[in-house]
């Protein structure tokens, strides 16, 4: 099972997110690959048995430029892709928190439910992050199960 890891940061909350995603992969024993997006080239989906993506949510919902060029630049929508994001509730409130998460999840079609972290995944939501990524182990190997 091969994961990449996609993820745009600002602030460095949804890369923090990230990397807990990554370490919790691995422990997994999943193989991964982390690309922060708009460093370097867009990597080859072709690779990969799933993306997980992640993005910070920026003004007023929106999903951050960079965000969307990475998803143009794949070409195509692939299957079995997972979304998680970063927000802060103090802008926008619950309606616009982490807006683009649930974004990306309805583009991709995603049969999982994004993961959303107010800010930082430090304390109690490192535990969620942690569960929320063996969930989607779970979900991939249900999935991949069904078809053989």
């Amino acid at each position: 099972m091969s994961f990449l890891i996609a993820y745009a940061s600002w602030s460095g909350n949804t890369e923090e997110v990230a990397e807990i995603v990554e370490e919790t992969l691995l422990t997994e024993g999943t193989d991964v690959e982390v690309h922060r997006i708009g460093l370097g080239p867009v990597p080859d989906m072709r690779r990969f048995d799933a993306m997980m993506i992640g993005s910070f949510t920026w003004d007023k919902g929106a999903t951050p430029e960079e965000v969307k060029d990475f998803v143009a630049d794949i070409g195509y929508k692939p299957k079995n892709v997972y979304v998680f994001g970063t927000g802060d509730t103090q802008f926008g409130g619950d309606a616009l928190f982490c807006h683009a998460a649930v974004k990306l999840a309805r583009f991709y079609e995603s049969t999982y439910k994004p993961l959303k972290i107010e800010q930082s995944p430090r304390g109690i939501q490192e535990k969620k992050v942690i569960e929320w990524t063996k969930g989607v182990v779970q979900h991939w190997q249900h999935l991949h199960a069904l078809k053989y």
